[in-house]
């Protein structure tokens, strides 16, 4: 049979090839590729060239078999809230100049498509996994990360297995709590989702987020208002606690959302009942996301740096995958409040 020059071609290059045309040993060529530390400029642009040049690809299904697929896996709710969006870009921006590639699995809010979703990724060989504030059971998320690298976003638990990035989101609503006292109001409500104790987290930032808001209305001899308002963080969440909020005689003159993508809904049940926003009630988000500073919405929100948390959540990651694995380490993001226009004194047009 005679072959073409096309499938004769066809040969995958392989690690020892780029390792030779790079005038490098194979274990050089592996740092490059894990981006691991020490690894100096000038060996990174001279390995990559030859990679360039060789059209090098990795086999991910030969690396799995050697313990290795240079995947990572991300676990959200849902596609549609903008503040994952910025951790995504965080995650992306630390691990562009490796060669990981993130997988994404939106999974919804239930905690058995979560978990199924994580276990998916581990059968997958994924080499790490980040969590974004699971619903799935922490003694599964502990026995996973036993087994598979693992850090966690959102979630406030210490863990000796997994590790974690958090913001500090009692000291965010305490921000907020100030602000609009500052301004003159006194019935403040917070819409929170309910928080996922039933899967034995116990510091969800849900939980933190509410402890903080009543501690700051206790702070400021308000607790006799304080009302805590469950609502999933969507925009349908969102517009169905405005409309229970602000539809009865004792409407809150102020809104804390525990998501800008919730405050967005509230908006829209704000504009369904004829009221105005911030005339006849204030409204503060949280996340700082795009949407929020929108020339339109200009909605005051609490920063809590999603990109940074993404970017820290990856480089820990990687740390974890390429050995560390004596400690947990836990990064804690400090909050500020940017103010817009969806905040003023109580009844100011």
């Amino acid at each position: 049979m005679v072959m073409d020059s096309s499938s004769k071609n066809a040969k995958r290059v392989t690690i020892t090839d780029v390792a030779r045309h790079a005038g490098v040993s194979t274990a050089a060529v592996s740092k490059v590729m894990r981006n691991a530390y020490g690894v100096s400029p000038a060996m990174q642009e001279r390995v990559r060239a030859a990679m360039a040049e060789l059209g090098y690809r990795p086999h991910a299904a030969a690396r799995g078999m050697r313990g290795r697929t240079y995947t990572i896996g991300v676990l959200l709710d849902n596609v549609r809230n903008p503040f994952f969006a910025d951790i995504l870009d965080g995650v992306h921006e630390q691990l562009e100049d490796s060669e990981y590639t993130v997988l994404i699995g939106a999974a919804g809010f239930g905690a058995g498509e979560q978990a199924r979703t994580v276990r998916a990724m581990v059968d997958r060989q994924m080499d790490g996994l980040i969590l974004i504030a699971p619903g799935t059971p922490r003694p599964e998320v502990l026995a996973t990360a036993e087994a598979t690298p693992t850090v966690v976003i959102g979630h406030h638990d210490i863990s000796d297995v997994h590790d974690s990035v958090v913001d500090a989101d009692d000291l965010g609503a305490g921000l907020v709590v100030d602000h609009l006292v500052g301004l003159g109001h006194r019935d403040i409500a917070l819409v929170s989702a309910a928080g996922n104790k039933t899967g034995r987290w116990r510091r969800p930032p849900e939980i933190v987020l509410a402890d903080g808001y009543l501690q700051a209305m206790e702070r400021h001899g308000l607790a006799d208002h304080a009302r805590v308002h469950h609502a999933a963080y969507s925009d349908d969440g969102g517009h169905a606690a405005g409309l229970a909020l602000l539809s009865g005689d004792d409407r809150p003159t102020a809104i804390l959302t525990g998501a800008d993508i919730a405050a967005l809904g509230i908006y829209r049940a704000a504009d369904d009942l004829g009221l105005s926003i911030p005339g006849d009630v204030s409204l503060v988000g949280y996340n700082n996301t795009a949407v929020a500073s929108l020339a339109p919405v200009q909605l005051t929100s609490v920063d809590q740096a999603g990109h940074t948390m993404g970017a820290t959540a990856a480089r820990m990651l990687i740390e974890r995958v390429e050995g560390r694995r004596d400690r947990a380490m836990r990064t804690t993001m400090t909050p500020r409040l940017v103010v817009r226009r969806s905040s003023a004194a109580p009844g100011v047009r």
